[in-house]
């Protein structure tokens, strides 16, 4: 059986896929992966907005330690996570695939391995057709300003 595997014979490609900018995302699926010092839940999101990325989806991590809780909690409040799971500290995988947002997202390269950052997020509803950041481009007044 032959597979089809996009960019297997070029690196380059592969860097082109990263994605970065805002966007409007929903959750495709999500997994919790368990790792002795940082576990953390793997999420692919399908972008639905800008429309010119709109076939793409990426993956990213949302880690479970202490220290990084404040971000998972972000997440699943500005993507509309169930309240009442949240409040009994409660996280279905199941409940994550469907929910929509608001997603900012910058790639960084560790160790040879190219890495998704889910740097930023906020509800689907402050979502207004804006034009986003894609590769190659960037926030004209060189900002890092919030969503």
């Amino acid at each position: 059986m032959r597979r089809h595997i996009p960019g297997l014979h070029s690196r380059q490609q592969a860097v082109e896929s990263n994605l970065d900018g805002l966007f409007l995302v929903r959750v495709d699926n999500a997994s919790y992966r368990w790792h002795p010092q940082k576990p953390f839940f793997t999420l692919r999101f399908v972008v639905l907005d800008p429309k010119i990325s709109e076939p793409q989806s990426f993956s990213g991590r949302l880690y479970c330690t202490e220290r990084a809780l404040w971000k998972l909690n972000w997440f699943l409040r500005d993507f509309g996570y169930d309240m009442e799971l949240l409040s009994r500290d409660q996280i279905d995988e199941k409940a994550l695939v469907g929910l929509r947002g608001v997603v900012r997202t910058s790639h960084t390269a560790v160790n040879g391995r190219s890495y998704q950052n889910l740097d930023a997020f906020a509800p689907a509803m402050e979502w207004d057709g804006r034009v986003c950041e894609s590769i190659g481009e960037s926030n004209p007044n060189g900002s890092a300003d919030d969503l």
